[in-house]
């Protein structure tokens, strides 16, 4: 039984590590939204505590099913009030750390899901 398409026709990420992941072999060292239906978008933040509502409500315009939120090194929360937005349009938020958000996007991406990751890089 086959599982998985013998090819990919969304962006894939192919690697990550501490500051860095690869999007369709391309390497980028900053914060970026992942687009299952689209191209690779910056993420104009470089820590947790930079974040605020709207780095969260920007990506409603990309109207996915679900956002995997990758916090960075380890799994934080985004607070409620920067998800309002989200919340009204029903769209779906995931916190993970980064590299289980990249795992996950693989996976809904290859499964046809409109699916955004949203990763936040961290070095520290």
């Amino acid at each position: 039984m086959k599982l998985q398409p013998d090819k990919f026709d969304v962006p894939v990420i192919n690697g990550y590590g501490p500051g860095w992941i690869a999007i369709s072999g391309q390497t980028i060292t900053r914060s970026v939204i992942v687009n299952s239906r689209g191209r690779p978008l910056d993420w104009d933040c470089s820590a947790f505590d930079e974040l605020h509502e709207g780095h969260f409500s920007r990506l409603v315009e990309l109207k996915p099913e679900l956002i995997l939120f990758g916090s960075g090194l380890r799994q934080r929360f985004a607070a409620p009030a920067w998800l309002a937005t989200l919340m009204e349009r029903r769209i779906g938020v995931e916190a993970m750390d980064t590299a289980a958000a990249c795992r996950t996007y693989n996976i809904l991406a290859g499964e046809g899901r409109h699916v955004v990751a949203a990763l936040l890089l961290e070095t520290t």
